[in-house]
């Protein structure tokens, strides 16, 4: 009990005494800038279109490129802290960034020194999951766990840790643009199990012929 009031105190001074950060764009992240399309991500890491993941096609088109920035061009000198970033779009739009913190360069860091560091460049915090570093906290459930929440009017920034990891991370992301896609996503989804009786009997029906093809090609040219 004694150890989680500590945190609890640790947390809500932070609130209160690091200083807001001046004129702070939440839309920018290490020279990126949420609204990018798809060849300027690909130009300023460095990546080609084969790098790109298509994630969902349908009612719109999500993708993703993923770009590991050590030693990497436009990273700044701060570069080797992240281990991965995860840029996903929506319709050729970047909507959200997604950082993995090397794991070397936060060990030993409580929740309240990785939201100090934040803090410090994006200001105070909307809001705090007190309970993140609770002893009861879930061990089994492995979805990332959001600490802590920073937004304007259009952009919001989550801190998270992965609970089987503990790696550190932030996800950057547009609002209205992230709704959007989520709901992209959904539908997506539904649409995929829809037509996934259709497509698997399509697949099966290739096969099938492919293999009587080749069943008719070997005929014409084997000699026992």
């Amino acid at each position: 009990m004694k150890t989680t009031r500590n945190l609890l105190f640790c947390l809500i001074t932070l609130l209160f005494t690091v200083p807001a950060a001046h004129a702070q764009d939440f839309a920018k992240y290490r020279g990126f800038s949420l609204g990018m399309s798809l060849p300027t991500v690909l130009k300023y890491t460095g990546q080609k279109m084969a790098d790109v993941k298509v994630v969902h096609t349908q009612p719109a088109v999500i993708q993703e490129v993923t770009w590991w920035p050590t030693n990497g061009p436009n990273t700044g000198s701060q570069s080797d802290t992240v281990r991965e970033i995860v840029f996903s779009l929506y319709n050729g739009e970047l909507y959200k960034m997604s950082v993995t913190y090397d794991r070397a360069s936060t060990e030993g860091f409580t929740t309240p020194d990785m939201m100090k560091a934040v803090t410090a460049k994006y200001g105070p915090v909307a809001s705090v999951a007190l309970a993140i570093d609770s002893p009861t906290n879930d061990k089994y459930d492995l979805r990332t766990k959001s600490i802590a929440y920073w937004e304007d009017s259009q952009y919001a920034i989550d801190l998270v840790r992965s609970p089987f990891t503990d790696d550190f991370g932030l996800v950057i992301y547009s609002k209205r643009v992230n709704a959007d896609a989520e709901l992209a996503i959904t539908q997506s989804v539904k649409l995929e199990e829809q037509e996934r009786p259709r497509r698997e009997a399509e697949r099966l029906q290739r096969e099938t012929d492919d293999l009587e093809a080749t069943r008719q090609k070997n005929r014409k040219v084997f000699h026992p």
